[in-house]
This record gives C-alpha cells, sequence and structure tokens, in this order.
C-alpha cells in the first residue's frame, strides 16, 4: 500500500498567558491508501489539533506533514488551499450545511467550486447520496432531514472532489447509538469502496474496534494498539 499521510516530528503549542501550553510533542503518524484508522483519546487530549494539522487547517509548531510525499506544512497559502480542496475531505460533529440549499446542491457546490461542471458534479452528487441511502431525499433542505441523514450529506459533501485522505472528527458524536451505527457503516463502506485514507476521532471504543488499527493520544504522546478487526 502507498503511504498517503505521514506526520513527522510533529509539536504543536499554544500561547498560554505568559507561558505556552504542550498539546503533543514528536509525534509520527503515517496512514496508508485503504487504511481506516481510529484516533481514540480524552476530550483534550488534542484529536481536533491533530486533525487540523493533518488537514493542513493549522501549521505544527514544528515538525513537517507529507501529503502523498510533499512537504506541506509551510507551502504558501494558496497552495495549501488547493491541497485540501483536491487531497482531503473533512466530516466534523456538526454536519455544517448550507441550509438554504438541499442536498444535492449541498454536495454539488463544492465540485463546482473545484471547477467540475454541473452536470458532472450533479451525477456524483446524486451518485454518492444514493450510495449513502438517501436517494430520495436529494431535494430536501437539511432542516427536512434527520440528524443521520445530514450526517450522510455531510459524508458525501467531504467526498465529492475524490480526495486521497479523510479526516473526521467525531461523526457520530451527535447521534443516538443506532443511528451513529447506521452512519458509521455508511461511512465505512464508501471510504473503502473508495480506497481513501481515513484517519477517524471517536470516543465511540466499539466503533474504534471495526477500524484496522487504533492510536491512542495520551499526554501528548500517540500510543499504538493492537491492530484491529473490522
Amino acid at each position: 500500500m502507498s503511504e498517503v499521510l505521514r506526520l513527522q516530528n510533529v509539536t504543536r503549542r499554544y500561547r498560554e498567558g505568559e507561558g505556552q501550553l504542550e498539546v503533543f510533542s514528536g509525534l509520527d503518524l503515517s496512514l496508508n491508501a485503504g487504511e481506516i484508522v481510529a484516533l481514540v483519546g480524552q476530550s483534550g487530549a488534542g484529536k481536533s489539533s491533530l486533525l487540523h494539522i493533518a488537514g493542513l487547517l493549522e501549521a505544527p509548531t514544528s515538525g513537517e506533514i507529507f501529503i502523498e510525499g510533499v512537504a506541506a506544512s509551510r507551502l504558501p497559502d494558496l497552495e495549501r488551499t488547493l491541497i485540501r480542496r483536491d487531497k482531503v475531505g473533512f466530516v466534523y460533529q456538526a454536519h455544517h450545511l448550507l441550509p438554504e440549499f438541499d442536498a444535492l446542491e449541498n454536495v454539488l457546490i463544492p465540485q463546482m467550486i473545484a471547477g467540475r461542471s454541473k452536470a458532472a458534479a450533479k451525477a456524483e452528487a446524486t451518485r454518492l447520496l444514493t450510495v449513502l441511502g438517501l436517494g430520495q431525499r436529494l431535494s430536501h433542505r437539511p432542516s427536512q432531514l434527520s440528524g443521520g441523514e445530514q450526517q450522510r450529506v455531510a459524508i458525501a459533501r467531504a467526498l465529492a472532489n475524490k480526495p486521497r485522505i479523510l479526516l473526521a472528527d467525531e461523526p457520530t458524536g451527535n447521534l443516538d447509538p443506532r443511528t451513529a451505527g447506521g452512519v458509521f457503516d455508511a461511512l465505512i463502506q464508501i471510504t473503502r469502496a473508495q480506497g481513501l485514507a481515513a484517519l477517524i476521532a471517536t470516543h465511540n471504543f466499539d466503533l474504534a474496534a471495526r477500524m484496522d488499527r487504533a492510536l491512542l493520544l495520551d499526554q501528548g504522546k500517540l500510543v499504538a494498539g493492537a491492530s484491529l478487526q473490522h
């Protein structure tokens, strides 16, 4: 398998009063195409910061992020933006859908921003939403969808530009257990089908156990867990 994402000796510190708060230090992480990895840890451990750094939304204090072999963290803003647009898909605990647009439009718009024709974008949005079980809900606005349906739209949106990496931050955290299980099943199915590398932060150890392996972020260090069966 080919390496898609690598964090090398990454440290993140924030200013706190007159001093600095170190969130994590000297982290190394490698993610291959087709691999789904759980990122687990207590609230406040720094999971979201790690995902933001991996997705080039934040710069590390030191260290480097390689995306498909390219050292990316210190690139100019435009180049980092293009890498995020073309290579990285994000799914958050809150879906952040555009309320004035329907499900199809929410998945279509990011593709058109990336330069795809409206017809091609509509076809891909329809395909993704249908795969995710929303083929009959394309014209529904977010307010007309359940929480699980809204999160499925958010997953489709994250995958619409055919990224190489999927970063998900507690993607089922706002859902009841049954709905969470269904959304997670859909996320895993489509991620595997597209051969993505996925890093999924979760508090849910049952979900983590269904991924290929788990990484525990604890006291600023990443601890590799045993390989997990899916």
